[in-house]
């Protein structure tokens, strides 16, 4: 299976993003309405300047205080990121994501961000296909 297939099947549609200048506060906000673990940081519609997580957020919040609420998002986020492309297969992706301990990953198509993709996205894609295999082969066993 590969990337874009994986968007295809996502429910949600779109990408959350905030400026690089909203608050921590303001990208807390958001983050708890929309139930979601990351938001894209980004200047403009389909740019990607940085993503900012819970985990960036906590650990923050353990080193700095009450005092991370105010300060810009663009302070905390992660901008060294690790892409990947519509083409790219989900046994790629989930091992980019695995050596590197992070859980969110952009999908980026000739320079602009297309969609945004979570380990779960791409563990239920494998799941999925693994049980059309298994189907498969119990079909031909089976004689059907």
């Amino acid at each position: 299976m590969i990337v874009s297939q994986i968007l295809k099947s996502k429910s949600e549609t779109g990408v959350i993003a905030v400026r690089p200048d909203a608050s921590v506060s303001e990208a807390v906000g958001v983050l708890s309405e929309k139930r979601i673990g990351t938001l894209v940081v980004a200047k403009e519609a389909g740019g990607l300047d940085g993503i900012v997580s819970e985990r960036d957020i906590v650990r923050e919040m353990g080193r700095q205080g009450v005092a991370l609420m105010a300060e810009p998002v663009s302070k905390i986020m992660t901008s060294k990121l690790v892409t990947c492309g519509p083409s790219d297969t989900a046994d790629g992706v989930l091992e980019m994501m695995t050596k590197g301990r992070f859980r969110h990953m952009p999908v980026v198509d000739d320079g602009t961000m297309v969609g945004l993709i979570s380990i779960g996205d791409v563990v239920k894609a494998r799941l999925s296909e693994l049980s059309m295999e298994k189907d498969a082969l119990e079909g031909m066993i089976m004689g059907h």
